[in-house]
């Protein structure tokens, strides 16, 4: 999208993705970048590179008002989010280095099968709102290898980390789905900032469009993480099991797609 031709409604076009993002922010514990990307692709003709640098940089705001609302409500782990956060920025170059000698492909089809695997997880464990994560050498370690994992994910696919980080505290290390939402938000803004930063140097980022879309999502960001106190746990699950699934799709399409050109 050219700047110079931008009218009253690509502004709004940017204020309606970002309270829709925002809302999904706070309510599922993800940076929204899963909407922000198709929607500056789809709707603003936003090159693919140029929408996940602008969709990286809204996150930042965005996850900053998401943790105050949880930490609001004490459902923030601050010392296994900061490892997660270490370990993701570590493996988000290593995932950078592996793009250029893996099949993208393969690698989408097997992140589908993953998120899978996550949705029917999440409908045969439903997590107690008063659990907590502990920390021992066993889930220490076990941090380290999620936030690798997530950052590889996000170096090769560029997805964020809310969508493997939430389900992964909850079944995995038996967090509550509240807590779970809070670490992950927590755990998104170094990356972010990390990734934001490098983007600007590669001017991957409309920081217009970022400003635009991270201020208006803020204001629904604690509205989704209010509403998310009062879902019942079981109700949650479902809800973003199906958020996973349209997730999945996503990918799916992307994988389609891809596959006439590397035929090619």
């Amino acid at each position: 999208m050219n700047t110079t031709e931008r009218g009253p409604r690509s502004y709004l076009l940017f204020i309606a993705i970002g309270l829709g993002a925002g809302l999904l922010s706070g309510l599922f514990g993800v940076g929204g970048g899963t909407v922000i990307v198709p929607m500056l692709t789809m709707l603003a003709r936003f090159e693919h590179r140029l929408a996940a640098g602008t969709s990286l940089a809204a996150i930042v705001p965005v996850a900053t008002v998401g943790v105050i609302s949880y930490a609001l409500h004490g459902s923030v782990a601050w010392i296994p989010a900061l490892i997660l956060a270490a370990a993701a920025v570590v493996g988000a170059q290593l995932g950078t280095w592996l793009l250029v000698r893996l099949p993208v492909n393969a690698l989408r089809w097997a992140f589908v099968v993953f998120l899978a695997v996550v949705v029917v997880g999440l409908f045969l464990v439903i997590p107690s709102r008063d659990a907590q994560l502990h920390l021992t050498v066993l889930s220490t370690l076990g941090l380290v290898g999620t936030g690798l994992v997530v950052g590889i994910l996000s170096g090769l696919l560029g997805v964020g980390g809310g969508v493997i980080v939430v389900p992964a505290l909850m079944l995995g290390f038996g967090a509550s789905d509240l807590v779970a939402k809070g670490t992950s938000l927590l755990m998104m803004i170094p990356t972010a900032v990390s990734g934001t930063v490098g983007n600007l140097r590669r001017r991957n980022v409309d920081l217009v469009a970022a400003a635009c879309i991270g201020i208006a999502a803020c204001t629904t960001t604690a509205l989704g993480a209010w509403l998310a106190t009062l879902i019942d746990p079981t109700v949650g699950n479902i809800l973003f099991a199906v958020f996973v699934v349209f997730i999945a799709v996503q990918m799916a399409l992307k994988a389609i797609r891809s596959r006439p050109a590397a035929a090619g």
